[in-house]
């Protein structure tokens, strides 16, 4: 990590004044699985804390595994508090998995291009779920998530870019580090609002 942070702040001082001011980030480490997954579409658009309030619903009432999410039925998911949509998108992942049509285990084996054309022909995955299992779950060490607000908000404060492409364009440089990169951009925007999060 200290190698990440040298690096970066070789690029930009403001990565150093995060440092200074609100201390290292913690790295976000989630197991891999479809647990996680399951998370991580239910985290879409939402609150962490609101979505792990109902992930932990959902393993109050039952296994989250693909055999049982596949048969949950609509009304269960509704009662816990899963949206139609993502209901949907469980659904499709546990089917995707009990049809051979993706082996969750394999994804850590495989370069991050491939995990993402893999995951991204599933309904309800795109790019921003993508990111953070490559990140929280397999340690990818460079991507920036231009799909997530917090990211995007702290670049626009701090670096004044407000556009998303210009955003990419900028990232480019903290490469190979674009995840710690983002590890500080979150650590910043939480510790600013006196907000914490256990991811």
């Amino acid at each position: 990590m200290q190698e990440a942070i040298d690096f970066l702040s070789s690029k930009n001082p403001i990565f150093l004044e995060i440092i200074e001011k609100y201390g290292l980030p913690p790295i976000p480490r989630r197991p891999p699985g479809f647990e996680t997954l399951v998370l991580l579409i239910l985290e879409q658009q939402v609150s962490i804390d609101s979505a792990k309030a109902t992930f932990l619903k959902i393993k109050a009432f039952t296994t989250c595994n693909p055999e049982k999410m596949a048969v949950l039925s609509d009304e269960e998911f509704r009662s816990l508090g899963v949206s139609r949509q993502k209901t949907k998108y469980i659904k499709v992942l546990a089917e995707a998995v009990l049809n051979k049509e993706l082996d969750i285990d394999s994804l850590a084996s495989k370069p991050a291009k491939q995990v993402r054309e893999e995951l991204i022909k599933l309904k309800g995955i795109g790019n921003w779920t993508i990111d953070i299992y490559l990140m929280f779950c397999l340690e990818e060490p460079d991507l920036i998530p231009l799909g997530d607000i917090a990211v995007i908000n702290t670049i626009k404060e701090l670096l004044n870019i407000h556009d998303k492409q210009e955003m990419e364009i900028h990232a480019e440089q903290w490469s190979p580090y674009r995840s710690y990169a983002t590890y500080l951009l979150w650590h910043y925007y939480l510790k600013k609002r006196n907000r914490s999060i256990s991811f």
